[in-house]
């Protein structure tokens, strides 16, 4: 008899495990509260043009996202660098970039970081200590996790300004927090299997379209193809198990199924008592703020840039996914946002206005359009140390119910691939529930799912 699997939460978690619970062969509902898919990576839409509400960008190392995109039928609708390729600006015209070259890792990065003018010729020379030891942590050490990198980097000779202009270029928008304060588990994962491991783990891919279409239509299309009932604009306000199964109760009805899903935030896990009570406390959450800047003319060929010295962290060029056909569209995405989240948008828009001239002189001469902040409080949790022993595993204490999220334990930061990883672990566990499978078959699908 088939067997009905039920998903709660429409983001990339909950879309990855619907799609893996139905070619499984389970029947699958999903229940999603907004009126479309996608959770913490959507668009809004203003004026005919789309802005989305974060800069999400993968890289070759994300395996899952890739097969996810292939599976949905969206790989059509992204760009992947050939090699990484980031040009990094300074106020005054100082420009250095972070360039691989084919060489096998970690020689690949060697070229670009001995000339990187950000950092003073002795600065790039310390590099080469906590790049060694880099590679030869043990990732699967849980010590890690108690580590501020910060600290750890201080101690293998990295001055503030060489975290500053380069460690945290790469910290800071993976793991939503600064290099000083993140935890060492979360950014040795980071380096280890974005630059250090293999050559081109690290190229960067983005969507070409608004993320509400790849996330959203595109996916919603797919999970329709495969036979999943998506129900859009349906709260679950509480899950229960019964005799027959879990009951998932909404306003209007009680759907029983066999065993569900839960794909939400930690906040909303925690409302249906699936979490401990210090668990969403201790994760904590932490802000992205994106503002969106249409010009009257072109001010830059570069598809996306960093900048160190400048408020400005990360630039993006999102002329054609937005919509716009005259002028350019450039997106400042900014991470761990804390301070940035509480200034008004008029503001933010002066401030990076004015910045992005300082890096781009012919920004100064262009004429501003339109303008849209995009903010997402609680877009991921705070990987601090400490985290990992906080995030859940996807078992519960809730007989047949399992939780997904990229804040669950992946060992991933929450990326799209960490919800993408999860969303596929928790419908593995699922499936073997559902089958009534032993433990042993249980912990195979479990550790193959990692």
């Amino acid at each position: 008899m088939t067997q009905r699997i039920g998903v709660v939460g429409g983001g990339l978690a909950g879309i990855a495990a619907a799609l893996t619970a139905a070619d499984a062969g389970a029947q699958v509902v999903l229940f999603e509260r907004r009126r479309t898919l996608g959770g913490l990576t959507t668009s809004i839409e203003r004026n005919g043009r789309w802005f989305d509400n974060g800069q999400h960008v993968f890289l070759r190392c994300c395996t899952a996202y890739l097969a996810f995109l292939e599976r949905i039928g969206g790989t059509d609708q992204v760009r992947l660098q050939r090699r990484l390729d980031v040009m990094v600006l300074a106020p005054g015209g100082v420009r250095a970039s972070i360039r691989r070259t084919s060489l096998p890792a970690p020689l690949h990065l060697a070229a670009s970081l001995a000339r990187y003018r950000h950092l003073s010729v002795r600065e790039r020379l310390r590099l080469a200590a906590p790049v060694l030891a880099l590679r030869r942590l043990n990732l699967d050490d849980p010590s890690l996790d108690l580590v501020a990198f910060g600290d750890w980097l201080a101690a293998r000779g990295q001055s503030p300004r060489a975290v500053e202009r380069l460690w945290d270029l790469i910290v800071r928008p993976t793991v939503n927090t600064p290099a000083a304060d993140a935890s060492l588990a979360l950014a040795a994962k980071v380096f280890r299997e974005g630059l250090l491991d293999r050559a081109d783990a690290g190229d960067i891919g983005w969507s070409l379209v608004p993320l509400a279409h790849l996330h959203g239509d595109t996916a919603l299309r797919a999970l329709a193809a495969s036979g999943v009932e998506v129900r859009l604009a349906t709260q679950v306000d509480e899950v229960a198990s019964v005799a027959n199964g879990v009951a998932l109760t909404s306003p209007s009805a009680t759907t029983t199924v066999d065993a569900a899903i839960i794909a939400v935030p930690p906040t909303a896990a925690s409302t249906f008592g699936l979490l401990r009570d210090d668990v969403t406390d201790r994760l904590g959450s932490q802000p992205i703020v994106n503002v969106h800047l249409l010009l009257d003319r072109r001010v830059t060929d570069l598809e996306l840039f960093a900048a160190v010295d400048s408020p400005i962290q990360f630039v993006f060029d999102r002329t054609a996914s937005s919509g716009v056909t005259e002028g350019q569209c450039l997106v400042v995405s900014l991470s761990a946002a804390d301070e940035e989240f509480s200034r008004g948008s008029s503001e933010l828009v002066a401030t990076m206005l004015r910045a992005l001239g300082e890096l781009l002189p012919a920004a100064r001469s262009a004429r501003l359009l339109d303008a849209v902040v995009t903010r997402e409080r609680a877009a991921t949790f705070r990987g601090t140390p400490g985290s990992g022993a906080m995030r859940p595993s996807a078992a519960t204490t809730v007989s047949g119910v399992f939780l997904a999220g990229a804040w669950c334990a992946t060992g991933w930061p929450a990326t799209m691939e960490g919800a993408v990883r999860s969303g596929n672990a928790a419908a593995r566990q699922a499936l073997v529930r559902v089958a009534g499978a032993g433990a042993s078959e249980l912990a195979t699908l479990s550790g193959s799912a990692r």
